[in-house]
């Protein structure tokens, strides 16, 4: 039987309503993901500041330290796929809680870890928590906003980020020469679990898809394997492992290259990576609303966003010069410069979302997530070799960069205009 005209047009102009979610309620969800995006980086970073007191306390040599940063990866990576098909089919107000819940636990427990074992035990379970955050909030995204008023929404909540790595840089030394990292983790991870009353307040009963025949939707192998072969997807898959590359370096290294370089204290070496950091975090969502405000202005939506895209990955070059430059604060400002390119990220995500069905976004954020992750696993290996390798920064900077800058080209060459997708495909 066919469905009524009348949900069908209020679930793809107004799909909030058909959630029983008022527009002040829908922000109000989505300032929630902003908290919790802050909370996930917070969580999953609070190791990097930690790692020699651990190292001394555990007596952790540089390769076992290394594995212990890399455990987290091992699921989070593992699971993008798997938690993106469960995004596409169980309430999110639940799954979205529920992974919340076990990755605060799991911050919280890794301040009682009394060996290396339960050191990467707790790393694991992070990891299987926080995959959700991507991917379950650009899946709640789609469900609240027809795809032209996604692009504000998708950066704001990803914003959160990179306010928590800023919040982190200002505050995570002093957390721990307070308290000691044992504590700083328990306080960290436990006190998180606050954020599920709002959570549980804002959100409706049922959050999934409520349009026609999406309770019976199952994607099948056949469906995964046609969503991989489609071009569109392919190209902004490309876009983003090199985009992730980028990010990825830039929060790996940016406080041991100032340190490293510009020989300044860890703790000066926290304050100014924060700023570029910020400026990441100012520019995801009004690289989002810039577009959304444009095309409502009558504006290509496609071109819009590719445009933003280049413009942003372009600024990535700046840090070229920052490598080279001899003083620090030049180099400071140029950093912040290529973090312009934060304008790209809550673009990338629409575009994204317009290469594919509403059913099908929580499956193909997770395989977008999931290259952008591996990339994230390269990058450290690479960037390591080079610098031993050359002796310097300046290498490991350059081919960042331009990998970036190069990779817009996927936008404009692979990637079609979509000109029939904002609205986005429905099948």
């Amino acid at each position: 039987m066919s469905s009524p005209p009348a949900p069908s047009t209020v679930s793809e102009e107004s799909p909030h309503v058909a959630l029983g979610v008022t527009n002040a309620r829908r922000w109000t969800i989505v300032w929630l993901l902003f908290a919790a995006s802050l909370i996930n980086y917070f969580d999953r970073q609070t190791l990097s500041y930690a790692l020699p007191l651990l190292a001394k306390d555990f007596h952790l040599d540089k390769a076992l330290q290394g594995l212990v940063v890399s455990a987290f990866f091992w699921t989070y990576t593992t699971l993008q796929i798997p938690i993106g098909l469960c995004a596409d089919r169980i309430n999110l107000r639940w799954l979205y809680a529920g992974a919340f819940a076990l990755w605060s636990l799991a911050q919280g427990l890794t301040g009682f870890a009394g060996s290396v074992a339960m050191l990467l035990g707790c790393r694991m379970l992070l990891g299987v928590g926080e995959s959700i955050y991507l991917v379950g909030g650009t899946k709640v995204v789609s469900l609240l906003f027809p795809l032209s008023q996604r692009g504000l929404p998708c950066g704001l909540f990803d914003a959160g980020t990179r306010t928590g790595l800023v919040l982190e840089g200002l505050t995570i030394g002093w957390l721990l020469q307070t308290f000691g990292w044992r504590t700083t983790f328990t306080i960290v991870g436990f006190a998180a679990l606050a954020w599920l009353v709002p959570w549980f307040l804002a959100t409706p009963a049922q959050m999934r898809d409520t349009s026609a025949g999406a309770e019976r939707t199952r994607i099948t192998w056949d469906q995964f394997a046609t969503l991989l072969r489609n071009r569109d997807l392919l190209g902004v898959l490309l876009g983003f492992f090199c985009f992730d590359y980028y990010w990825y370096f830039l929060i790996t290294w940016l406080p041991s290259y100032f340190v490293d370089v510009r020989h300044v204290t860890i703790l000066e070496a926290g304050v100014r990576a924060a700023l570029p950091f910020l400026v990441f975090g100012v520019c995801q969502p009004l690289g989002g609303w810039i577009a959304d405000r444009l095309i409502r202005r009558g504006w290509d939506p496609a071109r819009t966003r590719k445009g933003i895209i280049s413009t942003a990955f372009l600024s990535g070059l700046l840090i070229i010069p920052a490598a080279s430059t001899t003083s620090k604060d030049v180099a400071l400002l140029l950093i912040m410069g290529g973090c312009l390119v934060g304008l790209s990220t809550a673009n990338q995500m629409v575009l994204l979302q317009a290469c594919t069905s509403r059913k099908e976004v929580g499956l193909a954020v997770g395989v977008y997530n999931s290259v952008g992750n591996i990339a994230g696993t390269l990058q450290p290996i690479v960037t390591g070799f080079v610098i031993k390798l050359t002796g310097s920064y300046t290498t490991a900077f350059v081919l960042a960069a331009v990998m970036l800058a190069a990779s817009q080209l996927s936008y404009w060459f692979i990637v079609s205009e979509l000109k029939a997708d904002h609205g986005e495909r429905t099948a």
